[in-house]
């Protein structure tokens, strides 16, 4: 782990009520309770048009593409559209390079107004491979979120526990692509007995 790891969350929910940027806040809040220093790049305030339209300079991409390249590790958050994430964190990991998250740890949390998000997080978890990041095996979904999260906090204790556990662990296995050279390094001799 880094020693001051740096998580970022995107947040793929452009509504102003968003029920998945009150997870993610709660991720991150974890997050720098363990730490870390963190970023929301909440995708309202980034200028980014249709990735590959003829034309597009997707104004604000190289912003977003810069906080990603920094970060030691970056949570997904979506709103879960017709079974997948949404278009805008589509749109907006389009534009980022595998060269952005080489290596990088990565988790999803998918948010649903109705059911168990498994397809989703399976989307986010092959988007994060194809990047080459390095996708934890934890991940959150929050069904039912309409009783689930409020409006500025989580309702439900156990999905609260469980979203602020994966901030922590975030932080714990940032930097995890570097863990075999660490594992090899050999041993200080001042510390061997």
């Amino acid at each position: 782990m880094p020693r001051n790891p740096h998580v970022v969350a995107v947040c793929g929910s452009l509504n102003d009520d968003s029920k998945t940027r009150v997870a993610l806040r709660t991720a991150l809040d974890a997050a720098a309770a363990a730490g870390a220093t963190t970023e929301l790049i909440d995708l309202r305030d980034h200028e980014l048009l249709p990735y590959g339209w003829d034309g597009a300079d997707g104004s604000d991409a190289e912003s977003l593409r810069r906080s990603v390249r920094e970060a030691d590790a970056v949570l997904f958050g979506t709103p879960v559209y017709h079974g997948s994430f949404s278009g805008s964190l589509k749109n907006a990991l389009d534009y980022c390079k595998r060269a952005d998250f080489d290596g990088t740890t990565t988790a999803a949390l998918a948010v649903a107004g109705g059911g168990f998000p498994r397809a989703t997080l399976e989307h986010l978890r092959e988007v994060a491979l194809t990047l080459d990041a390095w996708p934890l095996p934890q991940q959150v979904a929050i069904p039912n979120s309409g009783s689930t999260v409020g409006d500025d906090e989580i309702r439900d204790g156990d999905v609260e526990r469980r979203v602020r556990e994966l901030g922590e662990k975030l932080v714990r296995y940032a930097g995890v692509e570097r863990y075999p050279e660490a594992a090899r390094a050999p041993a200080d001799p001042a510390t061997v007995d």
